[in-house]
């Protein structure tokens, strides 16, 4: 068992703060940037993917951030509607602030790029005030990203939501997701990385970001159990550090680490695999599942978003996740190993 318990009572089983935005997926694959002439549209931004993940595995979703008041920030809401994700925390920014927009190129299946443009966005104007506590106190999980911390006030309303859920006893999951130009300066960033993990019970990063956080401590060899066993000091229960291709490890304050079942996949494009990683391990979670188990759950359902020209379109059903990994199973998806 993963040793974490949730409050069944709650209405609602998961909430998001943060980054929302438009993701445009370039549609000729294969083709530097500076070659492709059209796009496809999809809302995007880590938490938002990994709310619209959790929704259609069946959970009861909710989401705290910020729109611009365009077209665009209708999009997203209502998208976010449509997928059965509560929005009465989505307010609307009335003072001129844009989407952020991420452009995306696909030059091969290992070589994938991010444009992004976040000047003046609207998701970091979210206020401390217009973060409903009452959707915090009812939910087993919050979960928080780091490109929230980037900026004020986006940054005091996050730390606010932490102590809403703490508060009411939900869980709270940190997706590091770690964005270097949202911040000024390495320092600034592992100062607020660091002050926000102190106070979460999963934290889940590559181990690049990792290594961001660690920057002012000694673990010169880069060792994985001494970086998680840091966090056991405060409140983490579980810290998830992933590799890439070369899979991630999990462990867990009892001094135990795990590994995943790695699956085969046809691979479109590499973004999106770390949101929906997270969607599948949160929900097997949540499930009661062991961690290995989590862990596979979460790679078999990054392998099916991977396989797709979107992100959050692609997010599978709790179906088919187990689907695909009985069809891994069962020899009938061969393709090369991510």
């Amino acid at each position: 068992m993963s040793g974490m318990t949730f409050d069944h009572s709650k209405k609602t089983d998961f909430v998001a703060i943060g980054r929302l935005c438009i993701d445009l997926n370039a549609n000729e694959i294969n083709r530097p940037m500076e070659l492709t002439s059209t796009f496809t549209k999809y809302v995007g931004g880590s938490p938002a993917n990994i709310a619209v993940g959790m929704a259609r595995l069946g959970m009861r979703a909710g989401f705290v951030g910020k729109v611009a008041d365009d077209q665009m920030g209708r999009f997203i809401t209502g998208y976010l509607e449509r997928c059965g994700i509560e929005t009465s925390g989505v307010t609307t920014d009335r003072t001129g602030a844009v989407t952020g927009l991420a452009f995306t190129e696909i030059k091969s299946p290992a070589e994938c790029s991010i444009l992004m443009y976040r000047d003046n966005v609207a998701d970091l104007k979210l206020r401390p005030e217009e973060v409903p506590e009452a959707l915090i106190a009812g939910t087993k999980m919050l979960l928080i990203s780091g490109t929230a911390l980037a900026a004020s006030p986006s940054r005091e309303a996050v730390f606010l939501a932490i102590e809403y859920a703490r508060r009411h006893g939900a869980a709270v999951a940190f997706d590091l997701d770690y964005r270097p130009y949202t911040w000024s300066t390495e320092a600034e960033t592992a100062v607020y990385y660091n002050l926000a993990a102190e106070k979460c019970d999963i934290i889940v990063g590559t181990r690049e970001e990792f290594d961001m956080m660690e920057r002012f401590e000694r673990n010169p060899e880069r060792l994985d159990g001494i970086t998680a066993a840091k966090w056991f000091n405060h409140a983490a229960r579980i810290v998830v550090i992933k590799h890439g291709k070369d899979g991630s490890i999990a462990y867990t304050e009892d001094g135990a680490s795990h590994r995943a079942v790695s699956y085969p996949a046809n691979v479109v494009k590499t973004f999106g695999a770390g949101d929906s990683y997270a969607a599948g391990f949160l929900y097997g979670l949540m499930q009661g599942w062991d961690i290995s188990r989590c862990m596979s759950f979460g790679s078999a359902a990054a392998c099916i978003v991977i396989s797709s020209h979107s992100c959050s379109e692609a997010m599978p059903s709790a179906e088919q996740v187990h689907d695909y990994i009985a069809r891994c199973e069962r020899g009938e998806i061969t393709a090369s190993q991510i």
